[in-house]
């Protein structure tokens, strides 16, 4: 039997108590999230297939397939929270198009940037509360923890989950 979206939050929280941790969290998990649809954007599909059609545009790229299986995994455990997720998810590959377009930092470097650094943020989170990154169990965490950070969102402003 498949966990729902309430077990996988409790379960993700169990590592989440400490409140500094918390806030690393906040910051960091969105980061990451930015973050690779920043370099997954930067893979063309059709140049992956073999396929020769010339296109930069972030919407023929890995970053598209990847937020549309992620998608239909958050759908199968809440359509609020997968509505929520598709509209971050757009809106990051959105702004990552931006920083593409305005040529000032490459984008495969700054999402590096940013990446490895929320990384750091996280595990020191987690030396903070003691706790194993709830992914070293099961990497299905790694899309969780975004959710689980929109469901905090949700709450604030009345959105049932």
């Amino acid at each position: 039997m498949s966990k729902t979206i309430n077990q996988w939050f409790e379960e993700y929280g169990e590592s989440h108590q400490n409140l500094t941790n918390k806030l690393f969290h906040f910051v960091c998990v969105p980061t990451i999230f930015f973050s690779l649809i920043g370099l997954l954007s930067l893979v063309s599909l059709p140049t992956m297939l073999g396929i020769n059609i010339k296109t930069n545009s972030v919407f023929f790229s890995l970053a598209s397939l990847i937020i549309i299986l992620s998608f239909i995994f958050y759908l199968r455990l809440s359509f609020s929270i997968a509505i929520g997720m598709l509209f971050v998810s757009l809106i990051s590959l959105w702004l990552n198009y931006l920083i593409f377009k305005m040529d000032i930092i490459p984008l495969w470097l700054f999402s590096v940037i940013i990446f490895a650094l929320a990384w750091v943020g996280q595990f020191y989170g987690h030396n903070i509360e003691g706790k194993k990154p709830s992914f070293f169990k099961d990497l299905q965490f790694l899309l969780i923890g975004p959710a689980w950070i929109l469901s905090f969102i949700y709450k604030k402003i009345g959105i049932k989950i």
